[in-house]
């Protein structure tokens, strides 16, 4: 890559010189946990059985990369949310949720300018298909939290594409609905925060780290440190 080019405080470029075109593009895929919304869900969950300490260690961890099997990670925490009620999804996004800003802005302005918009994320379809609904997102993947007698199990439901959406399952998603839209790669754009995002900016023509882990920070084309979401489009004309 070139060298990074500061644009202006708190956002950096590198490997190109913007602006672009954001009507170049067809397709934006989100991660949500830190991303689109200003917490980790499941570490929020955990605080209601008193374990969002030990729950947050491991999301750290593998968010920085240093705890390679996002899979055996999410299985680890999930497991610790065995019998909190599932009224405390709820609480969770009521009390704690908030998009992060610049979020409303950027969806909207991608949809104006045609963009298909993904939402695609190692969080939960709780919290993901309310904040799909939300920003009017046109599809999202995120993993299943399994339920009994109105309490969470510690384990994750397999879904018809597999049982956890982690990096891997994010760079096929996004290739996949490109596949279907008929569009490249290159004519993609992924924004992250956390290591299990690295695989599908690999693949996107534009790839975004918002507020991010220095591990991802280093590998996008885009690093916004400062301000909102909205701050791509100082980039994006």
């Amino acid at each position: 890559m070139n060298p990074a080019l500061p644009l202006s405080p708190g956002l950096v470029v590198q490997g190109f010189t913007p602006p672009l075109a954001l009507a170049d593009f067809k397709l934006i895929a989100f991660d949500m946990d830190s991303t689109l919304i200003n917490i980790e869900c499941i570490d929020e969950i955990a605080d209601a059985v008193g374990k969002k300490a030990e729950v947050a260690a491991i999301t750290e961890a593998t968010m920085r990369g240093e705890i390679k099997d996002f899979k055996e990670s999410l299985r680890r925490r999930v497991a610790l949310l065995q019998g909190v009620p599932v009224t405390a999804l709820q609480e969770v996004y009521d009390r704690r949720l908030r998009l992060n800003p610049g979020a409303e802005a950027l969806v909207a302005a991608c949809k104006a300018a045609g963009l298909k918009v993904l939402l695609v994320s190692g969080g939960f379809t709780f919290f993901a298909n309310r904040v799909k609904d939300r920003l009017g997102i046109d599809l999202a993947r995120s993993n299943l939290l399994d339920e009994a007698d109105g309490h969470l199990t510690g384990r994750v439901v397999t879904q018809s594409w597999g049982d956890i959406c982690d990096g891997a399952e994010k760079r096929r998603t996004l290739l996949e609905v490109a596949s279907l839209l008929g569009v490249s790669p290159g004519e993609c754009i992924a924004v992250g925060d956390g290591a299990n995002d690295l695989p599908m900016m690999g693949e996107a023509g534009l790839s975004v780290a918002y507020h991010a882990k220095p591990k991802v920070r280093e590998q996008a084309m885009v690093a916004i440190d400062e301000g909102g979401l909205d701050r791509l489009l100082e980039v994006l004309r």
